[in-house]
């Protein structure tokens, strides 16, 4: 038998005045509140309620512990109602990692927006290139490039999918000539992700295709930003996820070269600890961002080509 019902049922006696009265209000037949009732007297080995002819009322055991009863009952309705209130109001520190180009491009610009949102939710990014282990660093959300979490315990939700490209200033291709073919790459200056897949090599597809590039960096660096602002200085081509470069490209800061050849792609997924319920802060954002993708139509820009270099 259900406690709460038993508990509940003795209360709804109490101010009815009868057994079926007080099924009614709690959606019971009055089979099931007679034996909520008998399961209850039961378990306290106490008579709670008397029964005559003409009408129902409770023993002094069964006002002094309908009297406590309301009290549990009204904690527990507080309790559900703060719940359900922070649902509908997260509040909050809620802990964002990613990248530090994916915060600078993806996370800062949406701050405002979210928080307005959601005033009660403060917000702390912290922005590095690896991946912090989301149990021990007490993150709630992290935005990661990567198809899957090696961690049974972390949850993943896709956002999109990004091509990496080849990109240079104008002036780096005024002053060197575009790559035609594979081979030239070797005689360009390069800009290097050290956190890559194998850094020094790009493998490289087209129409069933494949051809693995050696490649020696003139910059080399862990971090997308300071790339991007050695090709944007006309240094070198830089190999970078479209989503860092997007931007350049349509404003011809970066120009893009050899498109007719695919790098492999990047997933880009909102990683969260597995729980049962998530807190509504977590949510919120989650859904927040899922909506703001979907809307800007990112993997549709992040994966389509530029045109041919």
């Amino acid at each position: 038998m259900d406690r709460w019902t038993e508990i509940a049922l003795l209360v709804q006696i109490a101010d009815a005045g009868s057994l079926s009265r007080a099924a009614e209000a709690l959606g019971l037949s009055n089979a099931a509140a007679s034996r909520h009732l008998g399961a209850l007297e039961a378990r306290l080995g106490a008579r709670l309620v008397e029964r005559n002819t003409r009408r129902l009322y409770l023993t002094d055991t069964g006002r002094e512990f309908c009297a406590r009863a309301r009290t549990i009952l009204a904690d527990l309705s507080d309790a559900e109602s703060t719940v359900n209130a922070t649902a509908l109001n997260p509040t909050g520190t809620l802990r964002v990692t990613a990248s530090l180009s994916f915060s600078v491009h993806h996370i800062a610009p949406l701050l405002r927006e979210y928080t307005q949102r959601y005033p009660g939710v403060r917000v702390h990014v912290e922005a590095a290139n690896r991946y912090f282990d989301l149990i021990d660093n007490n993150i709630d959300v992290a935005i990661r490039t990567r198809e899957y979490e090696p961690d049974s315990n972390v949850t993943i939700r896709r956002l999109g999918e990004t091509r990496r490209i080849l990109a240079a200033s104008p002036r780096y291709f005024a002053q060197h000539g575009f790559p035609k073919t594979l081979d030239e790459l070797k005689q360009h200056k390069l800009l290097i992700y050290t956190h890559a897949n194998n850094p020094n090599e790009l493998r490289f597809s087209r129409n069933g295709e494949t051809h693995t590039v050696p490649v020696t960096g003139l910059l080399e660096s862990n971090d997308g930003q300071v790339l991007r602002a050695a090709a944007l200085d006309g240094m070198g081509i830089l190999v970078q996820p479209t989503y860092i470069v997007y931007e350049d490209i349509v404003a011809g800061r970066l120009v893009p070269t050899l498109e007719d050849w695919d790098l492999p792609h990047l997933t880009i997924n909102l990683a969260y600890p597995s729980r049962k319920h998530l807190s509504a802060k977590v949510r919120s954002f989650i859904d927040f961002m899922a909506a703001h993708f979907a809307k800007m139509e990112y993997e549709r820009k992040w994966t389509g080509h530029f045109g041919m270099r």
